[in-house]
């Protein structure tokens, strides 16, 4: 079965916010499409107007925290303020997926409960809103293949996918920094097959290159690959990241013979 998959690299304006597009099937990830939103094109608009005729089912990998942590809203829910928290700050402002995949990959997920990138969580939630309304349909998450919904939605983690798959996690999203994203392109060109005019345009953006490291995600979690949350029902309520294990051998993707060559050299030619 073939289906569409959504990369979104969230933000809380519409000018930082990355979006891809693919293709799932037969356990192969095709990048058929990957830009940066402007304010003209916002991320509800573009990804609705490519959505709306589309018959398969699709899958959103969306880069923002979709939950809060439990021991955050049970802790505030009487508080008063000068009184003592009696909970400690890492139960209270990390949830259950972010101990986990510091735990599995070395990397720590943004605390949802005590930096900006709560604003972010807000925006893709008001992202999630707007879809629903422009599609007119409901977008459940997923918790396992296959989907049960035509449209549904996973929380995803750039970084920590990266780390999954050996690759470089870091470094890469200024504007000056084309050089490491062309080395992560590269490899992402093994896994995934990605048009030369595609690999030009997340060589220009980070944020298109993080929405098409959501496609991979996606493929990750479609592929059976990506591990579920210990206790679903805390994962439900929190949200859950979908990371795959480390160290994991990477399945190739469908490429052609050129797709291998480095960027800058193609381009060159």
């Amino acid at each position: 079965m073939q289906i569409k998959v959504v990369g979104i690299d969230c933000a809380t304006q519409d000018t930082k916010i990355g979006v891809a597009y693919g293709d799932f099937s037969d356990g192969q990830l095709a990048v058929v499409e990957a830009f940066a939103c402007t304010k003209e094109k916002s991320a509800a608009e573009a990804i609705s107007n490519w959505l709306r005729e589309r018959t398969e089912p699709v899958l959103l990998a969306i880069d923002a925290p979709l939950g809060w942590p439990q021991s955050l809203a049970r802790v505030l829910t009487n508080h008063r303020a000068g009184e003592e928290l009696k909970v400690e700050a890492n139960d209270m402002f990390r949830r259950a997926t972010d101990h986990f995949v510091k735990q599995k990959t070395r990397k720590a997920p943004l605390e949802v409960g005590a930096d900006r990138i709560a604003r972010t969580a807000h925006a893709a939630l008001c992202l999630l809103r707007d879809l629903r309304q422009e599609l007119k349909t409901e977008i459940p998450l997923a918790w396992q293949w296959p989907l049960v919904s035509k449209v549904s939605a996973i929380e995803v983690y750039p970084a920590a996918t990266l780390v999954a798959h050996a690759l470089r996690s870091s470094g890469y999203k200024r504007p000056f920094q084309q050089v490491r994203r062309n080395e992560i392109i590269g490899k992402l060109s093994d896994i995934a097959y990605i048009p030369f005019d595609i690999s030009r345009k997340l060589l220009a953006s980070g944020d298109a290159l993080d929405a098409a490291i959501c496609l991979l995600a996606a493929k990750d979690f479609l592929s059976g690959e990506a591990m579920p949350p210990p206790d679903q029902a805390r994962g439900k309520a929190e949200g859950w990241i979908w990371v795959r294990e480390t160290g994991r051998g990477s399945r190739k993707g469908k490429k052609e013979p050129t797709q291998s060559r480095n960027l800058s050299q193609r381009a060159a030619d």
